[in-house]
């Protein structure tokens, strides 16, 4: 499979353009960044294009996109024209950037992942299935200082599936919220999601349930980013064999 990265000049990018290099099964044919323009990658294999208007996507098989939400609309405009396969790990899509991306990928297949990272894939199946035995839950997510989004797409994702599982929530029981915000933003059920952006960290998010006499706490840690490309490269080798749009890697998990 022929590989472009989108976002290739960033730290994400970066890492992306060095697995793909790596893989046997992989070959890295371009790469854009309008902020890294002329510049070579990371494994100085290719430089880096100011947009896709000086990339042939004749010679492109699947596009990685890790970059901001407002960017990635345009990228995967861009595959779904020129018949590219687009794996996206870019957060800040909302459904009906999924609903358009099921309307223009009708020539090659479409995944969006809230997190490549498999065990983040599966800490988010373990809360879907513990829901139904927990009345209260909470997430809270946790990323490092450049995270311009809150909250991630993994913690909104995570919320949707547990809701999706139970429809037995408690109420909150707060009345008096003393610091307006303090119970956290409201995602799917109203189950509370905190963000945390404290410098140091990568990726992290615990997921906790509760029920008379007992606790459950699932954690997830993703500490440097090398630990998304074992998810990635799953899905640049095998994107091709899922038709349509894809929302989550856990579909090519067989999860």
């Amino acid at each position: 499979m022929r590989v472009l990265v989108f976002g290739a000049g960033g730290r994400m990018g970066a890492t992306v353009c060095e697995a793909v290099a790596d893989d046997p099964d992989l070959e890295l044919v371009a790469g854009v960044d309008p902020g890294a323009a002329g510049r070579r990658d990371a494994t100085d294999s290719i430089v880096i294009e100011v947009s896709t208007d000086t990339v042939d996507a004749a010679v492109v098989d699947v596009a990685i996109d890790f970059t901001v939400a407002a960017a990635a609309r345009d990228n995967i405009a861009w595959c779904a024209a020129n018949g590219v396969h687009a794996l996206v790990g870019t957060s800040g899509l909302d459904p009906d950037d999924f609903e358009r991306c099921r309307a223009e990928f009708t020539a090659s297949n479409c995944l969006i992942a809230p997190n490549f990272a498999i065990g983040a894939v599966l800490m988010m199946r373990f809360a879907e299935i513990a829901a139904p035995f927990f009345p209260t839950a909470e997430v809270i997510e946790l990323h490092h200082d450049n995270k311009v989004d809150a909250p991630s797409g993994t913690a909104m994702a995570t919320v949707r599936k547990m809701a999706e599982a139970s429809d037995d929530w408690a109420p909150d029981p707060t009345r008096d919220e003393v610091l307006p915000g303090a119970r956290g933003g409201k995602g799917t059920a109203q189950i509370p999601v905190h963000s945390v952006r404290l410098r140091g960290l990568v990726a992290h998010q615990e997921v906790l349930l509760g029920t008379a006499g007992e606790t459950l706490t699932i954690r997830h840690d993703s500490l440097d980013r090398v630990s998304f490309m074992p998810g990635v490269l799953l899905a640049a080798k095998t994107v091709a064999d899922h038709p349509g749009v894809t929302i989550g890697l856990d579909a090519y998990l067989g999860l």
